[in-house]
C-alpha cells in the first residue's frame, strides 16, 4: 500500500504525489459535488449542514506546478494507493509519513462526541480507521433521520388464506394449495414500518453490536435503536445480502426523507465493508472527508455558545435581514453571522475562521464590518486556530475615518476588530491526554479574552 500524507490549506509540489498518481487523477480538480456523486462520503453533507463547505470546493486543485489543498481533512483510497489529508497542526514524528494529528482528533471528539478513532494502535490500517469512523457516525445519522419519525412505505406481503384481498399468486397457489382446501395464495400492497430501509438499519445495528465498542456506540442512540428493532419483527441475519441489494438498487429519493437517504448510504458503507479495503476494486474511490471549517465553527460554538447566538446558514435557522421596506416590512438581504452576542448593550460580532491569520483579509473585513454596522456592534472578532510560528495570536485593528484626499485619516478608538487566535499546542512529545489538557487551558484564555479583556459586560 502506497500512502502519502499532506495537510489542509497548503501548497504541495506535484512530485510529492507521484507515487499515488492513479488516486490523484481521480480527485484532481474535481468538486466535492462530483466526488460525492462517485459515492465518496463527505461530512457534513455538502447540501445540508455545512455553512462553509461548498459543493464547488475542490479537495486538490492544480495550480502551476503545485497542488493546493483546501479546508477538507480525511482519508482517500484508490486501488492500493492512499492519501491522508491531516490538519496543518499535525505534528511530525520522525519523518513526514509519521504524524500525530491531535488537533483533528480533538475537534472530532468535542464536536461529534467521537472517541479517539484516528490514533488507534499502529496495527490498524488507515482503511480500518475509516471503517471505524463510519461506525462512530452511525448514531448521529440515525438520530437525525428519526427526527422525521420511523420510515414508512408500501411493501408487498404474501398471504395464504380464505380472505382474499389482493392479487392472486397463481404459481404459489398451485404449489401450496394442491389439493384445494379453501385457502388462496395472494399478494397485498401494505403501508409498513417493516420495510427495506428499516431492515437495513436493523442489520447495521446488529452488526455494530458485534464490535468490541458496539455497546458504547449504540448507547448513544438507544431509543432510536429500540424503535427500529421493534418495527422489524421479520429480521433474519441471513437476509442481509438481499436487504443490501434492495437498498443499493432503490435509493431513497423523496426530498422529505433526505436524512434517511444519508443514513442509507452510511449503513451500506458499514455493511459493505465488514472486511474493509479502502481501495476496493480497480475503479472504485473510497474514503471519508470532513469539513475543517464546519468543525472549527461548531467547536467555537461549544466554547462561547452560552453568551452568543449562532445562526445556521444551510439549515436556514435564525436568519437575519439587512433591510426592510417600511410600508410592508418586506425583508431584504438575508445574512447569517457566525456569532452575535446576547448582550444587546455591548453587542459583539464574532466570525470563526479556519484559516491562517495572514489569509484573513479583504472580503473577510467587509463582511464583519457590515454585520457590525447592522447590529450596532463596536467590537468584532475573528477567531482562528493559531500556532507558535505566528508572531502574534491577538491583533487589534481600529476602524479608520476621514479620507486621504482631505488628509484627515485617523483611527477610531471605539470601533475595534480583533484577530484572536486559539493557540494549538505544537510540542511533538505530548501525549493526546496532555494535548487535551493544554487545549483546555488555551480555551479558557480565549474565552477570557472575549469576555473580560474586552469588557463586554457579561
Amino acid at each position: 500500500m502506497k500512502t502519502i500524507l499532506i495537510t489542509d490549506n497548503t501548497m504541495n509540489d506535484k512530485s510529492i504525489l507521484n507515487s499515488i498518481s492513479s488516486l490523484t487523477n481521480q480527485i484532481l480538480d474535481k468538486t466535492l459535488n462530483q466526488l460525492e456523486e462517485e459515492d465518496l462520503f463527505v461530512f457534513p453533507n455538502i447540501t445540508d449542514n455545512s455553512d462553509d463547505l461548498s459543493g464547488d470546493q475542490m479537495v486538490l486543485q492544480s495550480v502551476n506546478n503545485s497542488y493546493r489543498s483546501s479546508n477538507v481533512m480525511g482519508f482517500l483510497g484508490f486501488d492500493d494507493e492512499e492519501l491522508i489529508i491531516q490538519s496543518r497542526f499535525s505534528l511530525v514524528q520522525g519523518d513526514e509519513q509519521q504524524r500525530n494529528d491531535y488537533f483533528f482528533q480533538y475537534l472530532l471528539e468535542k464536536v461529534l462526541d467521537l472517541p479517539n478513532v484516528t490514533d488507534f494502535d499502529t496495527s490498524f490500517s488507515q482503511s480500518e480507521r475509516i471503517f471505524n469512523l463510519y461506525i462512530f457516525l452511525f448514531p448521529l445519522y440515525l438520530k437525525k433521520a428519526m427526527r422525521k419519525g420511523l420510515y414508512k412505505t408500501y411493501v408487498w406481503r404474501s398471504y395464504n388464506n380464505s380472505n382474499v384481498k389482493g392479487i392472486i399468486d397463481v404459481k404459489k397457489h398451485v404449489q401450496v394449495n394442491t389439493p384445494f382446501v379453501g385457502n388462496v395464495a395472494f399478494k397485498q400492497r401494505e403501508f409498513s414500518f417493516d420495510n427495506a430501509m428499516n431492515q437495513l438499519v436493523r442489520h447495521t445495528i446488529e452488526f455494530v453490536k458485534t464490535k468490541e465498542f458496539g455497546k458504547v456506540i449504540l448507547a448513544k442512540c438507544k431509543d432510536q435503536s429500540d424503535k427500529i428493532i421493534e418495527s422489524t419483527p421479520n429480521y433474519q441475519y441471513f437476509d442481509r445480502n438481499r436487504v443490501m441489494t434492495n437498498n443499493k438498487h432503490n435509493p431513497i429519493r423523496h426530498a422529505y426523507y433526505h436524512e434517511y437517504r444519508l443514513l442509507q448510504r452510511l449503513c451500506l458503507k458499514i455493511l459493505q465493508h465488514q472486511k474493509h479495503n479502502i481501495g476496493f476494486g480497480p475503479n472504485h474511490i473510497n474514503g471519508i472527508l470532513f469539513d475543517g471549517a464546519w468543525l472549527w465553527e461548531e467547536y467555537i460554538n461549544k466554547l462561547i455558545g452560552t453568551n452568543f447566538y449562532h445562526p445556521k446558514n444551510k439549515l436556514g435557522i435564525d436568519a437575519q435581514q439587512l433591510f426592510s421596506k417600511s410600508k410592508n416590512y418586506f425583508q431584504i438581504g438575508r445574512i447569517y453571522p457566525d456569532f452575535i452576542s446576547k448582550n444587546s448593550n455591548k453587542r459583539i460580532i464574532a466570525d470563526a475562521k479556519y484559516k491562517p491569520i495572514k489569509n484573513i483579509a479583504n472580503k473577510d473585513y467587509l463582511q464583519v464590518l457590515a454585520y457590525m454596522f447592522r447590529f450596532k456592534a463596536k467590537m468584532g472578532f475573528y477567531i482562528y486556530p493559531a500556532n507558535n510560528n505566528e508572531s502574534d495570536s491577538e491583533s487589534k485593528m481600529y476602524l479608520n475615518e476621514g479620507t486621504t484626499f482631505e488628509n484627515n485619516v485617523k483611527h477610531q478608538e471605539d470601533i475595534i476588530i480583533t484577530k484572536l487566535g486559539l493557540m494549538i499546542p505544537d510540542n511533538k512529545d505530548l501525549t493526546y491526554s496532555e494535548f487535551s489538557q493544554e487545549m483546555k487551558l488555551n480555551e479558557t484564555q480565549l474565552v477570557k479574552s472575549i469576555i473580560n479583556d474586552q469588557d463586554v459586560g457579561y
